[in-house]
């Protein structure tokens, strides 16, 4: 199996040649930031919207800048093209920079870490789009500022694997009886009556790129949309659930906890908001 070319501080290597330093504080302080951009047909969805996400990540956390967005893009790009990837995600990380261990951030002078890799998969046709996923609610403990994309997911993936040991595909993460937001992606709910409800912004959940797009659409087509708080009863009485995200794109949520959704298949409404976002994306690159 050919590996994959990723890229490294300035250099594109193979991925057994990838190196950052031990004292990289994205290893040990998790002190970093991090974007997924959707490709399809060889070319990035949405992608300013990710690059924005970044700058206020970056700048939340008075982390230098490793390049313009053009620069970025044009690593992006260039990866794209040498793993030959048609459709999957482009994966970009930012650290400070490797300096030695202190709580304190260090000067300047210490240049940011810059790494990105693609993962080839199937963003449109993924089988789970017919099936829908499963979702257990789980306790949100993470910190209080989600809105920033940080590479601190041990919580997420603790979130996730309590779920699969119980038999479910993802979690919900659940804060005073309200949902924040999937382990890797945002929540939603379809009322009975129609109304599309998911969480409002704010520091409790990250304002997903493909979030924006999708509640954009579906006002568009004249759904009604709250963004609002919702309890786990609610959505033990929803008609429908999805979720959305960059690796995703929308996808149904067909039980939640031991309530079965509807059918116990994805949703009208669910169905058709991802084909109006495929549809959109497609259109994006042609």
């Amino acid at each position: 199996m050919m590996s994959r070319i990723v890229y490294v501080n300035g250099k594109f290597v193979p991925e057994e040649e990838a190196r950052v330093s031990v004292f990289d504080r994205g290893f040990m302080f998790a002190d970093g930031v991090y974007e997924v951009s959707s490709v399809l047909r060889g070319k990035l969805i949405e992608n300013e919207g990710h690059m924005t996400r970044l700058r206020r990540s970056l700048s939340e956390l008075s982390m230098q800048s490793p390049g313009t967005d053009d620069e970025i893009e044009a690593i992006q790009n260039r990866l794209i093209t040498l793993n030959k990837l048609d459709e999957g995600l482009v994966y970009l990380q930012v650290t400070r920079g490797a300096a030695d261990r202190d709580f304190i951030y260090p000067g300047e002078n210490v240049k940011p870490t810059l790494v990105l890799f693609t993962q080839a998969k199937n963003v449109i046709d993924n089988p789970i789009a017919e099936t829908g996923i499963t979702v257990k609610t789980v306790a949100d403990i993470r910190w209080a500022r989600r809105d920033i994309k940080t590479v601190g997911l041990l919580a997420p993936c603790m979130a996730k694997m309590e779920a699969k040991a119980a038999g479910f595909s993802d979690a919900w993460m659940v804060e005073d009886g309200y949902v924040t937001e999937g382990s890797s992606n945002n929540a939603y709910i379809v009322t009975k009556e129609g109304t599309i409800v998911t969480r409002q912004v704010g520091n409790a959940i990250l304002n997903g790129i493909t979030r924006r797009a999708v509640l954009a659409l579906a006002e568009k087509h004249n759904y009604k949309v709250e963004e609002r708080l919702f309890t786990v009863e609610e959505c033990y009485d929803a008609a429908e659930a999805f979720v959305t995200s960059a690796t995703m794109f929308v996808q149904g949520v067909v039980k939640i906890d031991g309530a079965k959704l509807g059918d116990g298949k994805p949703g009208k409404i669910t169905q058709q908001l991802r084909e109006l976002y495929i549809e959109m994306a497609l259109a994006e690159v042609s």
